[in-house]
């Protein structure tokens, strides 16, 4: 079974759930979390309330979406791989820092504990410029792949990085051979 969370990043969704589709069609097992900030929060690309019923329909189970919840991801109930679709420059430097305070970012941790390959589908608009001291930690730390990522507008929004989401599936299958699949910035 894979772990399949999704971080606040609202305008990359859409990008998301179609590639939780696509590995639903390619038979994996998933087990859907939200961040409390995508729980909670109704915005101008759509409700809570529909995405929490989309995904769970589609993978068929409730969506984790506490840090109690979360804690048990690790050894007890381990995941084949943990994707984070969108991650957040928010997220991303939780995890570069070991804080562990949403269900996300605890789901990791847990996951982390087990050597098991962690997807990260970043999309932030500081990507290159504070956050990129986090994306060279995680680079560097085991067990930890990065989506292959562009600038979305680079005139406009200078530091921003967004994943390319059409990618999560090799990115996933070269994660299980323990590689980074390149070539990581388009």
């Amino acid at each position: 079974m894979l772990g399949y969370a999704f971080c606040g990043s609202f305008c990359t969704h859409a990008s998301a759930v179609k590639e939780l589709r696509n590995l639903i069609q390619e038979g994996y097992e998933i087990q859907p979390i939200m961040s409390e900030t995508v729980w909670h929060t109704d915005t101008r690309f759509g409700k809570a309330r529909e995405l929490q019923e989309e995904v769970e329909a589609l993978c068929q189970r409730r969506i984790i979406h506490t840090v109690p919840e979360a804690e048990p991801l690790g050894p007890k109930n381990p995941l084949e791989g943990l994707i984070i679709a969108p991650c957040t420059g928010n997220t991303l430097a939780k995890l570069a820092n070991g804080i562990t305070d949403t269900a996300v970012c605890m789901a990791a941790k847990a996951h982390l504990r087990c050597d098991r390959p962690l997807i990260l589908a970043l999309a932030s608009n500081d990507a290159l410029s504070a956050n990129l001291k986090n994306i060279a930690t995680l680079l560097s730390r085991k067990c930890v792949y990065f989506v292959p990522m562009n600038q979305d507008d680079p005139e406009k929004k200078p530091h921003s990085l967004v994943a390319d989401f059409s990618l999560l599936r090799p990115t996933l299958h070269a994660a299980f051979e323990a590689r980074q699949f390149r070539k990581l910035f388009l």
